[in-house]
């Protein structure tokens, strides 16, 4: 039985609470001993003390006293409710909705405890759980529209629109009196209802909808698009083009209201000219619009495409807009407008030449002359029209004209990153930075060339003049807080190349974190949205938070970390918890040690840099969080994510969202493949295998696999269980399972002789299914003398012959050099600048 309080217990016990709800856990905690000096097993005093201690960082000791608590007084509600609060803060939603619901069970009437039921709920997309809380929290409180407002985005998430409607029209009807005009909430959700209306597919009954609330609702601008599309749908089409048109005299820079609008009256793809009419039309009534000029080169050919094209580039070169290039670029997907835009510059720039006399622009200014030489650089570094020499010609000529101009340099920055130079791209690119050094953007642009010329430190110390540096962790620490996700996978990606896997490691899984707090972020939304009526953005946010980690930025991410894992379980560097390599050049234990020193070493030196900071701060300055305050990182170089023993697990964390999500990524099938033929798992291997056939067979990586696949299965399939090795059996049909490999690889190779990345995989083949090293080693050197621009088959090939130890691995990077001598990657090490190792981690 729980032990009772008296008044003045009882009143401390209130305190206690107030204290841990406005964050002064020290008064929390010397109130909650008072208490437990003569009651000591009071169970909500202990749940409470444990939810405070909690707070503190002292998780273990929390859920010790938790249960504790429970055990003192298993009937309390308040204990029942604490258990799930600590569950949710470790995340483990599941185990915190049965403490929430056992909670309710004994105190049925807690708004606190069904609200926090709710909100798990959601966040754990358990509809028919969430209608049901949300149904009780209305009955409860009938009286609050966001209750109503609830229920309903509780039927509409679980697909039942027509119950979703009927909440809402329910509550409707209930008003006495009409909300006022100026209601927000009221607007929002008239227009919630009449989604849901459009959702169900009766457009009519929309529109109808839409008519009566329009008058009134303080969106205009959804009223006017929602109504265009209704129109449009229902096949009225002179009226939907009536309201487009009145859309465009709000915003002529959409595009989406030209397309509409071309739809709606019908005018064929063929019908050019009744369509460049609509963009007349609006380009007469807005003459600076940019839209209206720019978008019928999407559309015309010929003459009248050259005609369009040569007025819009004039324009915008005499304007000297930056980003005309940029504008411009998905246009060279066609032959001949990429040709036409090419000569336009050509004709543009000869024609200032010739004017140059009369040039009175600016110095370093971006217009005439130079704005012409600039789109011409971009168009020969463009990959579609690709020509580094020409690019090059023309960025010096723009430099002759204005030498301090940020974004010539920064063009011939790109110029040698394409070359291969990493180096020289990167000292070019810092040279830019700091010809303006306010400039956010070309600090980070510089950091970013750095990174892919693997230095690490000079990187941050870039991004540190734009970050805050008096926290424990320093710049670092801020860009993790700061969410710079291209930042961490850049600088994960150079670690890779440096050697340092655990510190990798550590950047890729920062951004899987990053997600995850993306993830739960959507806590707040749920009470915020349905507070401040906000509704048609919170199920909006709710559908994107779904599909989060189909982001290109997470796919990325994934697979460097997934990477990094096979190349751990191939090295049996888990067992060895060492910093390895997997760059493919072989190091040996030596050299994994002197790379480990060096980055315990430059951790060291950044906690030192960190406190010298602080040191010598304003004392007079708020002081930010120490060292001892903050959380201490227990793991700052990656050395425990590194010697896992359980890589191939770890990289199925990263690798299920990219399957789920990003299923038509190639890299990604091609990943899932590895992870899952490592461990064994043939059916998903193979499902992996036959996706990534589907999206493109001609991959080479994806003959690579059906080969390995087929010939593990010759040794492993009399072992697997029977129903799996006849769905193996029915579903491998890429290679017949009576080929013959080699004749099959060899075939390969001779179709697709004039392909390095097709030889290089051949090659891999050859050597896998039992080929003499010196002959695979010749055959690798026959990727040298397919001539191109494209390097990085080469680069494999030279990260081949390290990994196989071979004693040609010299003599190809010589070879290679002769062919790209602009590549760093084939040249020699530079001697290495002082003090720009690896930092630490954050």
């Amino acid at each position: 039985m729980p032990q009772p309080l008296s008044a003045k217990e009882n009143s401390l016990f209130r305190q206690v609470i107030r204290n841990y709800e406005e964050k002064q856990y020290k008064r929390g905690l010397k109130a909650a001993e008072q208490i437990l000096k003569k009651n000591p097993k009071h169970g909500d005093t202990m749940a409470m003390k444990a939810l405070i201690i909690n707070s503190t960082g002292k998780t273990d000791e929390a859920f010790a006293l938790a249960k504790d608590a429970l055990t003192a007084d298993m009937k309390s509600h308040i204990c029942w409710h604490v258990y799930g609060l600590l569950y949710r803060h470790q995340k483990n939603f599941e185990e915190a909705i049965k403490a929430y619901k056992f909670a309710l069970k004994l105190e049925p009437g807690s708004p606190q405890i069904q609200r926090d039921l709710a909100y798990l709920q959601i966040q754990m997309r358990d509809y028919q759980g969430y209608i049901q809380s949300r149904t009780a929290m209305l009955q409860a409180k009938s009286q609050m529209r966001q209750n109503w407002t609830a229920v309903a985005v509780a039927h509409h998430l679980a697909g039942d629109l027509a119950q979703a409607e009927k909440v809402l029209t329910t509550y409707e009807e209930s008003l006495k009196s009409p909300p006022s005009h100026a209601d927000y909430e009221n607007s929002e959700a008239l227009l919630y209802k009449n989604s849901i209306i459009a959702e169900t597919g009766d457009y009519q009954r929309a529109l109808d909808h839409l008519e009566t609330i329009s008058k009134h609702n303080l969106d205009r601008l959804a009223v006017l698009e929602l109504k265009a599309d209704y129109l449009a749908k229902l096949g009225k089409k002179d009226e939907a083009a009536k309201a487009y048109r009145a859309l465009l005299d709000r915003n002529s820079e959409h595009p989406e209201y030209y397309n509409k609008l071309t739809e709606v009256l019908g005018l064929s793809g063929d019908d050019t000219a009744a369509r460049k009419a609509i963009y007349d039309e609006s380009a007469e009534k807005n003459p600076r619009c940019d839209a209206a000029k720019r978008l019928p080169l999407d559309f015309l050919t010929g003459t009248k495409f050259h005609e369009a094209a040569k007025a819009y580039l004039s324009l915008m070169l005499d304007k000297g807009v930056p980003s005309t290039f940029a504008n411009l670029k998905h246009l060279y997907a066609d032959t001949f407008k990429k040709d036409t835009l090419g000569s336009l510059a050509h004709e543009y720039v000869k024609e200032k030449e010739s004017q140059s006399g009369n040039d009175d622009s600016a110095e370093n200014e971006l217009k005439g002359l130079p704005a012409g030489l600039y789109y011409l650089a971009q168009h020969y570094n463009y990959h579609l029209s690709r020509d580094l020499a020409k690019a090059e010609d023309f960025v010096e000529k723009g430099l002759k004209l204005v030498p301090k101009n940020v974004e010539f340099h920064m063009t011939k920055a790109r110029i040698w990153k394409y070359h291969g130079n990493t180096r020289k791209a990167s000292e070019i690119m810092e040279h830019a930075r700091n010809l303006d050094l306010k400039d956010r953007y070309i600090n980070t642009k510089a950091a970013k060339y750095q990174l892919r010329n693997n230095e690490t430190a000079r990187a941050l110390k870039t991004m540190s003049l734009f970050t805050r540096n008096d926290s424990p962790g320093g710049p670092l620490s801020d860009l993790v807080d700061m969410q710079s996700i291209w930042y961490l996978t850049e600088d994960g990606e150079a670690s890779v190349r440096n050697g340092l896997i655990g510190l990798a490691l550590k950047r890729f899984h920062a951004v899987y974190n990053i997600f995850d707090v993306w993830q739960e972020d959507q806590f707040d939304f749920h009470s915020f949205s349905l507070r401040k009526g906000q509704i048609r953005a919170y199920v909006d946010m709710i559908r994107w938070e779904d599909n989060l980690r189909e982001h290109p930025f997470y796919t990325r991410a994934a697979l460097g970390a997934i990477a990094a894992y096979l190349g751990i379980h191939d090295s049996k560097l888990a067992a060895n918890a060492v910093n390895g390599s997997t760059n493919g050049n072989a190091e040996d234990e030596a050299d994994q040690k002197k790379a480990l020193k060096k980055a315990k070493k430059e951790a060291q030196k950044a906690e030192r840099e960190a406190a010298e900071h602080a040191a010598k701060q304003d004392p007079n300055k708020p002081k930010p969080a120490t060292s001892d305050s903050a959380k201490k990182d227990d793991d700052p170089i990656g050395l425990k994510l590194a010697s896992t023993d359980q890589p191939l697990v770890e990289a199925t964390k990263f690798l299920l969202p990219i399957i789920q999500f990003s299923p038509k990524n190639i890299d990604g099938q091609i990943a899932g493949f590895e992870v899952y033929i490592r461990r064994g798992k043939y059916l998903l291997a193979l499902h992996c295998l036959n996706a990534a056939l589907a999206i493109d067979e001609t991959n080479p990586v994806v003959h690579e696999q059906a080969v390995r696949f087929l010939e593990e299965l010759r040794t492993k399939l009399a072992d697997l269980p029977e129903k799996v090795a006849s769905v193996i059996k029915a579903e491998f049909t890429v290679i017949h399972p009576q080929t013959d490999l080699k004749k099959y690889n060899a075939e390969f190779l001779q179709k697709h002789k004039d392909s390095a990345p097709h030889v290089v995989s051949a090659v891999k083949i050859q050597k896998l299914l039992g080929e003499d090293q010196k002959t695979c080693e010749k055959a690798l050197f026959n990727v040298l003398k397919l001539k191109g621009d494209d390097w990085e088959p080469a680069a494999e090939a030279l990260g081949l012959l390290y990994q196989w130890r071979s004693g040609e691995a010299d003599a190809f990077k010589e070879a290679a050099e002769k062919t790209w001598p602009d590549v760093t990657l084939f040249k020699p090490p530079p001697a290495p600048p002082a003090g720009n190792p690896t930092p630490a981690a954050a």
